[in-house]
């Protein structure tokens, strides 16, 4: 039954009369189309987006009372894996707040304390004391967007991700 099926789906596959030479046919092995990545395209292997060679760390954000937020902006490319971690002092009970950009983001992890939390979704990261909190995201959206300490108006208080 299984064999029957599987013909019958080879055959609704089937290639019009001019395609079936042997340079235009789809190459099978192991049973399973070979599929070719078009050109110009990076091969990322078995881990795909989550490739070592597809990771960039960035430059942390900071949490500290008074003190800038970001150095700079953050150009992010999108479909690159990208490492970030959230750094609070413990000076003053603060958050990062962002739903935007955390919409714009696929986020695998983000990781307290060797705790590894994977969300579907998040709005907001708040520190009530020091510690780290690392995140790992896939940019998708284009678009310039904040991370921003909730209740404040200065530009210093926000990190600007500029996804392209």
């Amino acid at each position: 039954m299984k064999l029957w099926m599987a013909a019958a789906a080879l055959g609704a596959l089937a290639l019009p009369v001019a395609a079936q030479d042997a340079a235009e046919a789809p190459k099978i092995e192991n049973g399973a189309f070979v599929i070719d990545a078009p050109e110009g395209q990076h091969d990322y292997g078995f881990a795909g987006l989550m490739a070592r060679d597809n990771r960039s760390d960035l430059p942390p954000l900071t949490l500290s009372s008074g003190k800038p937020v970001a150095a700079a902006t953050y150009n992010l490319k999108s479909g690159t894996y990208y490492r970030i971690d959230i750094v609070s002092d413990g000076t003053a009970e603060l958050a990062l707040s962002g739903g935007d950009f955390f919409r714009a983001v696929w986020i695998n992890e983000i990781v307290v304390n060797d705790i590894e939390i994977r969300p579907m979704g998040v709005h907001s990261i708040e520190f009530d004391s020091a510690g780290t909190a690392r995140m790992s995201f896939i940019p998708i959206v284009p678009g310039t967007y904040k991370l921003s300490i909730p209740g404040s108006n200065s530009e210093t208080q926000s990190a600007t991700f500029v996804i392209q």
